[in-house]
């Protein structure tokens, strides 16, 4: 069995405290006995200073961004703020990034969202000197980025994160082989990730080993079509995004729904395998808006016990 991990919901704007929410849940998913944790980044909680703070009070976990995009921080800003959280969680940390969609970038942040994939070709060319070593001189066409004279280096930053991308169209795909050391995916289903995922970033790594993190909705369940409804109705939204929409239909998938893990126990650590088998190496489960409470504890004390395996 793969490494298993788990994406955690972002807290609601009316609890009490965003980050002693996040501290709480992360030590019931270190207790369960999962590999690691992920938070994505929207527009309220910063992921990456989450993370630092989660590190310090909750041991063990891998803990990674799923992912932050690369439009609202500077690869020098993105660097300094990473490096600081990599030190926090004594080298624990994954960096997830991702350019986005378009509407959320044009919408959102009022930028330019033309040649994503030499955008972010150019935002790694700069990001990745600053994590390695500490200082960078890069001028492209889209991305500038120079700490000559000055350290960029963050003491207790060691190792460097592992860059994971974002990456499901071909070109993209070859900025992630090329530059990164492995893909972080949203509902790829197996058979994505055997014929265009792990061909294409074999490609563009010239068949040299990347990590393939695949996330997915997944549900440990009884009642395997309410939960396949939930899903249905909550993740809707994701098939009206072109490359969620292009994923889909790789896996003959009509929703969101259809590429989800639901089932009992066996049920679902027989498709956990089939991932595996297709190249996923770790996989990320997503609960949110397809569980109840009850299978939420239920599937997160099955990833727990098929983690211990690894």
């Amino acid at each position: 069995m793969i490494p298993l991990g788990l994406a955690l919901e972002l807290p609601a704007a009316d609890g009490p405290n965003a980050v002693d929410d996040l501290v709480t849940r992360a030590r019931a998913v270190a207790d369960a006995g999962l590999a690691s944790l992920w938070l994505g980044q929207v527009y309220d909680v910063d992921a990456l200073t989450a993370l630092a703070l989660i590190g310090r009070e909750v041991p063990r976990l891998a803990l990674g961004t799923a992912v932050t995009t690369i439009h609202s921080r500077h690869p020098i800003a993105m660097s300094s703020q990473a490096q600081t959280t990599q030190a926090a969680v004594g080298g624990r940390l994954r960096l997830g990034l991702g350019v986005g969609h378009r509407a959320t970038v044009e919408q959102r942040y009022g930028l330019r969202f033309d040649r994503p994939a030499h955008r972010m070709r150019e935002y790694l060319a700069a990001l990745r000197p600053l994590l390695d070593t500490g200082t960078v001189t890069f001028h492209g066409q889209e991305v500038t980025a120079d700490t000559a004279g000055w350290s960029a280096r963050v003491a207790g930053a060691t190792p460097p994160p592992p860059l994971l991308l974002a990456a499901l169209g071909p070109a993209m795909l070859r900025v992630c082989g090329e530059l990164t050391d492995g893909t972080i995916t949203w509902l790829a289903g197996p058979r994505t990730i055997a014929e265009h995922i792990v061909p294409a970033l074999s490609a563009g790594a010239g068949g040299q080993h990347r990590d393939i993190v695949a996330s997915l909705p997944i549900c440990v369940t009884n009642a395997p079509d309410e939960a396949r409804d939930r899903a249905a109705t909550n993740l809707a939204f994701f098939e009206a995004v072109p490359s969620y929409r292009s994923v889909l239909d790789r896996e003959n998938a009509r929703s969101s729904a259809d590429v989800a893990i639901v089932g009992d126990e066996r049920a679902v650590e027989k498709e956990l395998t089939r991932l595996a088998d297709a190249g996923a190496t770790h996989f990320v489960a997503n609960l949110s808006g397809i569980t109840t409470p009850e299978e939420r504890t239920r599937t997160i004390a099955l990833l727990g016990s098929l983690s211990a395996r690894c």
